[in-house]
């Protein structure tokens, strides 16, 4: 719809962008930790940037650095242990013991051969402590050219600080919290979206610009959510660029409204064209 309306080959935002200087800084410790071994969590709120330096040291060198992924973290230990089968290429049949030692002489195998290896856990905080002390113990059965990285929300890093988990923040190497983007990195960040598909930068009003980076409270998700949300109104509009009107239709939306708003909102709302009943 987008990319018709406006003339491009794809729509934004469907290609990786470049990483941010402190995702790069990120990215190259833990490039450095797959070499050398270790536990690394990549913390921060959602759309704050783990899912980019995810993806990013998933494509980084696929021939050197194989990269088993773990994106659903919701299931217990016997599925998790399949599912990391299955990112390795061996067989799940068996019982767990035979699924690990599998796992075990694959890891050694990408050894022998200098391959580095990087399991990249992704939601960690919705996985059971349980299951994660699992996963550590497997691994560190691996040679010491393995890296754990646990992508998660800052909860992970609150239930790691109790004393009872002390066996496992012990083991951690590294850790990072990603920061909210300032509004100037959001408009960057938009800007160089629409460079990569060949859209204008006047396809965005530089009021309208600047509202999204604003509204979007240093959330990359949000800024991309709220710049297609605005383009399709214009497209609507028969526009050829979106201001201010339509990011603020967009803003409208009740997903965008604040906690405080919906506390302070009545318990019912009527129908469109219906009146409130009297209390």
């Amino acid at each position: 719809m987008i990319h018709a309306h406006f003339g491009i080959a794809h729509d934004p935002f469907t290609t990786a962008p470049e990483l941010l200087a402190h995702q790069r800084e990120v990215f190259e410790v833990l490039r450095v930790h797959c070499r050398q071994g270790g536990l690394c969590i990549v913390a921060g709120e959602p759309g704050t940037g783990k899912t980019l330096l995810k993806e990013t040291l998933k494509a980084h060198d696929p021939k050197g650095l194989l990269t088993p992924h773990i994106g659903r973290t919701l299931h217990t230990y016997h599925n998790t242990l399949r599912i990391l089968c299955q990112s390795f290429g061996a067989d799940f049949d068996g019982s767990d013991h035979k699924c690990e030692k599998r796992l075990i002489e694959e890891a050694h195998r990408l050894y022998r051969k200098g391959q580095a290896l990087a399991v990249l856990i992704d939601d960690a905080h919705l996985m059971d402590l349980h299951c994660l002390r699992k996963l550590r113990l497997l691994t560190g059965e691996f040679p010491k050219n393995h890296n754990l990285v646990l992508f998660a929300q800052t909860e992970l890093l609150a239930r790691l600080a109790l004393g009872v988990n002390e066996d496992l923040r012990s083991r951690v190497t590294y850790s990072t919290l990603l920061p909210k983007l300032e509004p100037e990195d959001i408009q960057r960040f938009i800007l160089d979206q629409f460079d990569r598909c060949g859209l204008p930068h006047t396809a965005l009003g530089e009021a309208a610009l600047a509202l999204i980076a604003r509204s979007s409270d240093g959330i990359l998700r949000h800024a991309k959510t709220l710049t297609i949300a605005a383009l399709i109104h214009a497209v609507r509009a028969q526009k050829r660029t979106a201001d201010t009107q339509e990011v603020n239709a967009a803003l409208m939306q009740p997903h965008w409204r604040t906690q405080e708003h919906w506390l302070q909102a009545p318990a019912s709302t009527p129908a469109p064209g219906k009146p409130a009943q009297a209390q």
